[in-house]
């Protein structure tokens, strides 16, 4: 299954470990924004380093892809409403993020978004159970499990719901593991949920 969504919803900090490494603390409630569609590639599509970032990064994340809507939805209702599980790579330029005060042009390049193909699941699939992995050049760099998520899948989806609706296939990407770092031209960065799939991305420079 291809994705091509209307919207992407993402979560910040929703790995306590990640949150720390950052120098942030643990958020009270989700931490949501967004990622413009324009961002997305598939798998194999190169990621583009802007000449206006210095400091490009990978996050690897388990995304959720919505299929059917949802507005003001219970937990139960959010977990009935995923269609799909992809691979998704949160790419940041982690320096504008930290000077713009606001995250959208860091997250929101044209490339910053590769996911991978939706692998559909049922509505007693078990979310906790997943498993991320994020390497560069074939080294692993980030490392989590959905149950060590701050806040689980289906109450992100209930939660952001109350604010947004979700319309099909609108995504959600749930968070990112400790170990984010940067990418340069030339790398090979993969994002990896066992028993769902495998996004590979190389990077590339801003053509002069």
């Amino acid at each position: 299954m291809t994705v091509r969504p209307g919207k992407i919803v993402c979560v910040g900090r929703n790995y306590a470990a990640h949150a720390q490494e950052m120098g942030n603390p643990i958020p009270e409630r989700p931490l949501l924004f967004l990622k413009p569609p324009s961002a997305v590639i598939g798998d194999g599509d190169p990621i583009v380093v802007p000449a206006a970032s210095r400091q490009v990064e990978h996050e690897a994340e388990i995304a959720v892809v919505i299929g059917r809507r949802l507005r003001r939805g219970s937990e139960r209702e959010a977990r009935a409403a995923v269609r799909a599980v992809a691979c998704l790579n949160d790419v940041t330029a982690r320096d504008l993020q930290k000077t713009d005060g606001q995250w959208t042009r860091a997250k929101g390049f044209d490339t910053f978004c590769p996911i991978g193909v939706a692998v559909e699941v049922g509505p007693d699939f078990d979310f906790a159970a997943l498993e991320i992995m994020g390497r560069v050049n074939g080294a692993v760099r980030q490392h989590g499990h959905a149950r060590d998520l701050i806040f689980p899948i289906p109450h992100l989806l209930a939660y952001i719901s109350a604010v947004m609706t979700l319309e099909p296939g609108d995504v959600v990407a749930t968070g990112t593991p400790e170990g984010v770092g940067p990418l340069i031209a030339g790398d090979v960065v993969e994002v990896e949920i066992p028993g769902v799939g495998l996004l590979r991305n190389p990077v590339a420079a801003e053509p002069a």
